[in-house]
């Protein structure tokens, strides 16, 4: 599929011809997200990979862009993509996939819950075969370093296995922030993703699943930041509610409509 560029404006310079895209969503971020692009930075450069580190700023009311801007003045491999406003995890991830220049693209969460380091895992799974290789927590809990508390454990256990039960996702794990794609599985899934929110990983791994892309669960290492912003009850209803539209879109033939629509424009270029 030919690749969309999202709305938002692109800031600073760019790696030329990167093998990874890393996409880092951030709202409201300007405490941490130094210490995230240093250790990214850090990482990218100890390992040799050619890499672009993406930042999509989601509306952010702190100075997450100013700092952003700062680092991609002396970092040729930080770019800047600013949302025209608040619209959410889901909506940010897509921009910076779909902005991505590179062969391999991952994103990850800016508290780096699932350290950057771990990212070998899922590139030695892309390398391995796997179109989509997704980080989990559960494969192997015992590289969890930082336990959720037993109530974020229980809630969302509670959601992957109602996830597993209404949408067929086979995954011990759908929500870690912490995903791969080659690109044309990446260009394919986040063009027809509908789901904004915080519900938009399960409708990615549906699409994919029902697209005949090979997905691949890796365990990572991962540690439970008390900052997040996940509110398991509050947001645990909005994305049943976000399941629901899912199931509705492929009931109805929107994911397939849409993909007749691209392939139209493809034809007419």
């Amino acid at each position: 599929m030919a690749s969309l560029q999202p709305a938002g404006a692109v800031i600073a310079g760019v790696t030329q011809n990167p093998t990874y895209s890393i996409v880092i969503p951030a709202y409201n971020e300007s405490a941490r997200i130094p210490a995230t692009l240093r250790r990214v930075l850090d990482c990218l450069r100890s390992r040799g990979w050619s890499a672009e580190v993406i930042v999509v700023n989601d509306g952010s009311t702190d100075g997450t862009a100013a700092v952003v801007r700062e680092f991609a003045q002396q970092s040729p491999e930080v770019r800047l993509i600013e949302n025209p406003s608040n619209r959410g995890k889901g909506y940010s991830v897509r921009a910076g996939m779909l902005a991505a220049q590179a062969g391999i693209l991952m994103f990850t969460d800016s508290d780096l819950s699932a350290p950057i380091e771990e990212a070998d895992r899922l590139f030695d799974a892309i390398a391995a075969g796997a179109d989509i290789a997704i980080g989990s927590r559960w494969l192997e809990s015992g590289r969890q370093t930082h336990r959720q508390p037993l109530y974020r454990q229980f809630f969302g256990r509670c959601f992957n296995f109602v996830t597993r039960l209404v949408m067929g996702l086979p995954f011990a794990d759908t929500q870690c922030g912490f995903k791969a794609f080659t690109r044309d599985a990446a260009q394919t899934v986040f063009q027809l993703q509908t789901i904004e929110g915080w519900g938009f990983d399960p409708e990615i791994l549906f699409i994919a699943l029902k697209r005949g892309y090979h997905v691949k669960e890796v365990p990572v290492t991962w540690a439970h930041d008390e900052r997040t912003r996940m509110r398991y009850l509050k947001d645990g209803v909005k994305m049943l509610k976000e399941m629901a539209i899912i199931r509705w879109n492929a009931l109805t033939g929107h994911y397939a409509r849409k993909i007749r629509a691209i392939q139209a424009s493809d034809r007419s270029r």
